[in-house]
């Protein structure tokens, strides 16, 4: 599905007196990347904004750009109500419904009916309570579109360095370093472009996928060893952490970043599933090979969804009881992944 209103997001970001750039909960490459893509093209047009975050990102992302402006909602509540509360424009990023940044957050923007609300997503089924919609699923990832949002707005050969960097995060971290399958040749394209506006992707890549902690690495090598659950015969995997199991190796925001993708690796394996115990819930992601969409089940059975290949949600259970309903439903699609060649 697409919506490319691009001419009606341009309408109200050039009426806006105070704009709002907010990010998703668990902020990830693609919306930080994107949100601080925007930040740094508005700024240089000499549009003023303010971001928000629901929380910290993780040090392998937080060096973007700018980083240090977000107004992160865990640690300053009531200075991102102030920021929402005096907005004329909220410009949603990377989500396509308010609950998806969290409950806290999500309770301050619904109640912002005094500004309008853009949604600029690649994500499928977005909400209908937003002024003007820049969405279309066919997107690698929303940093893409950003890009062709800067690139309708002024052409992107006025990108900052800065603005280029961010949009590059956004666009490698969503696409697995270009690893993922493409819809058409765009992304491409557009990291040429990135380049070609002055960054320096090797140092790029450096930051994003060699920055580990020696806690993070320890964490690791636990949920493989001692966590990694395979079902041969129906051909899915899942890794569960608990909130004891985090703690015991100091988990920080993005330490289980990746993890899933080593279930999904192995032999035989369609489907994988990481399950972690956050404060008041149970997070899961999703993710699977070729035709098999994971996103279905975040969205009927887990209150969440995404991309085919990429998904998220969540369970008010506790880990044991959230385990035997996940494998209560992935069961159902037994013959679906027995008869995908992995």
């Amino acid at each position: 599905m697409k919506f490319s209103n691009y001419k009606a997001v341009e309408e109200h970001l050039l009426k806006a007196e105070n704009i709002v750039l907010s990010t998703h909960t668990n902020p990830d490459g693609d919306t930080l990347g994107s949100a601080l893509g925007l930040y740094h093209f508005l700024k240089s047009k000499g549009i003023h904004a303010k971001m928000i975050s629901p929380e910290v990102a993780a040090d392998f992302i937080s060096w973007m750009p700018s980083y240090d402006e977000m107004n992160i909602y865990s640690k300053e509540p009531e200075r991102v109500k102030q920021i929402v509360d005096e907005a004329d424009l909220i410009v949603h990023i990377d989500y396509n419904a308010f609950h998806r940044t969290g409950d806290a957050v999500s309770d301050v923007l619904e109640k912002a009916t005094h500004a309008k609300h853009l949604i600029i997503d690649h994500h499928p089924n977005p909400s209908d309570v937003f002024d003007a919609y820049i969405s279309d699923t066919s997107a690698c990832s929303t940093a893409q579109l950003v890009y062709q949002l800067i690139d309708f707005l002024s052409g992107t050969q006025l990108l900052t360095k800065d603005a280029a960097e961010c949009l590059y995060v956004g666009l490698i971290t969503d696409t697995g370093s270009f690893s993922y399958g493409m819809a058409d040749e765009k992304p491409y394209l557009i990291g040429a472009a990135l380049v070609k506006a002055g960054i320096d992707d090797r140092w790029i890549h450096q930051k994003v996928y060699s920055n580990n902690t020696e806690n993070r690495l320890k964490l690791l090598g636990y949920a493989l060893n001692e966590k990694l659950v395979i079902n041969y015969e129906e051909h899915w995997a899942y890794i569960s952490l608990s909130r004891e199991e985090l703690d015991r190796y100091h988990y920080q925001a993005g330490d289980t970043e990746g993890l899933v993708n080593y279930a999904l690796s192995v032999n035989g394996v369609v489907a994988a599933v990481l399950l972690s115990e956050k404060t008041d819930k149970i997070r899961l992601s999703f993710r699977s090979k070729d035709s098999f969409a994971v996103n279905r089940i975040a969205h009927e059975y887990f209150d969440g969804g995404g991309h085919m290949n990429a998904a998220g949600g969540n369970s008010s259970l506790s880990m044991d009881e959230t385990i035997s309903r996940l494998k209560k439903y992935m069961s159902l699609y037994k013959e679906e992944m027995q008869n995908i060649d992995s």
